[in-house]
């Protein structure tokens, strides 16, 4: 099943999409979209309608330094234990909203990921059982200041930005995350090409992981970490992050 929040002429909502192509259907879903959804009977065509931000996280958490070669293209060492930090709900956007490149930085970065979305409240879920308190899968854009991520020390300010984690187009439900292929556009050329095969630490690792840390409510999202090939985004360029199996997210680089 694929899940969505729109926004329609009678307002916003959670919704599932049903066909594919011309010919796909959003049927509204009410309240929320945990456990067995609920419709309301209104239903409209995909193309009626706008894409939102599938799900409002409480907290974004990521990951870095997941993938061998995007830690060894900046010269630094795979750690050992997941790499977590957290990004503020507020930096959240949905497909197509504009990505602000702050006045105070230089070098804003793309960093295409697969996310995972909670399912329920959750505290120290086991590996073995990571999948069961998993709602599905999106995609994810960890944007970063990355000038400022080399001042600071930390990544608080250079991941926290307003419309620096974008999000979309829809969380997937019924996916194996094991091998999927990962592949990231600025402008059309491509510049991430990779398999979330190649994740150091697997999604299920990271849900025991994260969950030992902090109780993870349900819409919660972790970002699994990028592969290599990041860079840098100019005023009016786009960004599209396609992954095997969910679809492409695509976002717009634009000055504040």
């Amino acid at each position: 099943m694929r899940l969505a929040r729109i926004a329609h002429a009678g307002g916003v909502a959670f919704a599932s999409i049903e066909g594919e192509g011309d010919g796909a259907e959003v049927l509204e879903i009410a309240e929320h979209p945990f456990g067995t959804p609920n419709y309301t009977g209104k239903r409209w065509p995909l193309a009626d309608v706008r894409l939102l931000a599938p799900i409002l996280p409480s907290k974004v958490i990521a990951v870095g330094r997941n993938y061998a070669a995007h830690a060894a293209e900046f010269g630094n060492e795979v750690p050992e234990s997941p790499m977590i930090f957290i990004k503020p709900s507020t930096s959240v956007i949905g497909p197509n909203a504009a990505i602000k490149l702050p006045k105070e930085s230089e070098r804003v970065d793309f960093e295409g990921e697969l996310a995972v979305v909670i399912g329920q409240p959750v505290k120290n879920v086991p590996a073995a059982r990571a999948a069961s308190v998993i709602l599905g899968y999106t995609i994810a854009n960890d944007v970063s200041a990355r000038d400022l991520q080399k001042a600071d020390g930390q990544w608080g300010r250079a991941k926290g930005y307003d419309t620096f984690c974008p999000l979309g187009p829809w969380i997937e439900t019924s996916l194996d995350p094991a091998d999927l292929a990962l592949r990231t556009e600025l402008n059309g050329e491509v510049k991430q090409d990779s398999r979330t095969s190649l994740l150091i630490h697997k999604v299920p690792e990271l849900v025991e992981f994260v969950s030992g840390v902090m109780t993870l409510l349900p819409g919660d999202v972790i970002l699994t970490g990028t592969p290599a090939g990041v860079g840098p985004m100019a005023d009016g360029q786009t960004v599209s992050v396609t992954i095997e199996g969910i679809g492409t997210l695509t976002n717009t680089a634009q000055s504040a």
